[in-house]
């Protein structure tokens, strides 16, 4: 376990090079990827850390998510924009991201948790685009410190009546009464905040619409998914009391989908639909896990690991017509398949993953939830058979009013597209697709 935060901690003096940091993530990654091909199965401990194949995926996907992150944010190095300090941030928010989904003892897994709101912060106040980050900033601060200090106190009052906090040894809170419900909403609201679920999510759309490209990729790649890990380690902790407050985490995360659905339709800013859309997948991804079936387990985990690829392709599709336009606007970048043609494939590529068309990751991830979810109550196919409609409908909305229709009189030269974007695009679609071949593995992880 200690050799990734060893090879993070290496990482820092190389500041100086981007081309060093840039390359070095790069093979991290693939050496991961290779020993995860070859054994899935490996649980790997060291001192206060262990690693199941659960936190070794998504530390995999941290190491990817970061290294695409410096290789499509080369606009800071142009311009000279605090670079060293820019790849430092960004390697602090890598260390505090494996020492979240490495830790052995939930004490531990809070502080790390905490800690990688900081970095986070840093990104969209240092590197943001407008005055309104200060307010996103604050938004996204206050939410989740309001959620997560209950989950504290009942850290500590776990402490007190199993005597441990190491993962395995605590002892879950049984019976179903007033009390245990009350301990089990405000241990799980911290990472129902994070996910985010509808109610708690209004500070997604203003961190990512005022996010640098770094912030909106690492925040819907990695930062999301802290959400759904921190609740498959809690959940058996409290399972009388998940069992009778299931329905209300189902309910809430269903009906907000849809109606997160149908704001995208009327959204006019690229990257505030892209986010919202999120908050629909995650909801899916909730009444997966609360459901707390093998079916919902493993397609919550599918589809976290398939949406953190595809909206990250999506916020760097949307960085990349940003910088060219000036505007995230979809009523002026519009007709971009007339100056852009061949960057219109990959809009199609990974808008078709944002639906969950086949051969995707996500196609794989959603059947399992909805199997899981429909299991649990009939009544819910009602939901999730307009979540699923309303999620190809905002989808093709964002495609074809971008890509069709008149472009704007204002835009007189284009380049469609750097060799450089077209492999970040690439290397954010090929695993998506292609993880689909150890989906046998994956859906064993648990």
């Amino acid at each position: 376990m200690l050799k990734f935060l060893l090879a993070c901690v290496m990482l820092m003096p190389l500041v100086n090079s981007w081309w060093a940091v840039q390359s070095s993530l790069f093979i991290i990654s693939f050496i991961l990827g290779v020993y995860c091909c070859h054994d899935f199965s490996s649980y790997m401990m060291g001192w206060c850390f262990n690693i199941d194949s659960l936190g070794y995926i998504l530390i995999l996907l941290s190491f990817w998510i970061t290294a695409l992150v410096v290789c499509s944010s080369q606009k800071v190095l142009k311009e000279n924009n605090y670079p060293s300090l820019f790849l430092l941030v960004n390697i602090c928010l890598l260390f505090f991201l494996i020492m979240t989904f490495s830790a052995s003892d939930y004490l531990l897994f809070y502080i790390s948790f905490e800690s990688s709101l900081i970095p986070t912060l840093i990104l969209i106040l240092g590197w943001g685009y407008q005055p309104e980050r200060l307010q996103a900033g604050v938004y996204m601060l206050f939410y989740t410190l309001f959620a997560s200090l209950p989950l504290l106190v009942s850290l500590i009052s776990l402490y007190n009546t199993s005597g441990s906090l190491t993962l395995g040894l605590v002892e879950g809170v049984s019976g179903n009464g007033f009390i245990s419900c009350i301990w089990y909403v405000v241990t799980v609201f911290a990472f129902i905040v994070k996910l985010p679920m509808f109610l708690v999510h209004l500070w997604l759309p203003k961190a990512h619409v005022e996010a640098p490209v770094a912030g909106s990729m690492i925040l819907a790649g990695v930062l999301l998914k802290l959400g759904g890990y921190g609740l498959i380690r809690v959940l058996p902790l409290f399972s009388e009391a998940n069992k009778e407050l299931s329905w209300l985490w189902v309910s809430i995360s269903l009906v907000g989908g849809v109606v997160v659905s149908l704001m995208c339709l009327r959204q006019v800013d690229m990257k505030a639909l892209i986010a919202y859309s999120s908050v629909a997948h995650m909801g899916l991804v909730l009444s997966g896990l609360v459901v707390f079936g093998w079916w919902g387990l493993n397609g919550a985990v599918v589809v976290m690991i398939g949406h953190g690829l595809c909206s990250s392709g999506l916020f760097c599709l949307a960085n990349m017509v940003y910088e060219r336009v000036g505007s995230r606007s979809l009523l002026i970048s519009k007709g971009l398949m007339n100056f852009m043609p061949s960057m219109a494939l990959w809009w199609f590529l990974l808008s078709a993953g944002n639906m969950a068309a086949p051969p995707t990751l996500n196609l794989l991830g959603e059947i399992s939830l909805i199997i899981s979810v429909v299991s649990w109550s009939k009544i819910s196919m009602v939901a999730i058979s307009l979540l699923s409609f309303f999620s190809a409908a905002y989808t093709l909305y964002m495609f074809s009013l971008s890509q069709h229709g008149k472009y704007y009189s204002a835009l007189f030269s284009c380049c469609s597209g750097k060799v450089r974007e077209y492999l970040i695009l690439m290397l954010h679609w090929l695993p998506l697709n292609l993880l689909i071949l150890k989906s046998s593995s994956i859906m064993y992880i648990l």
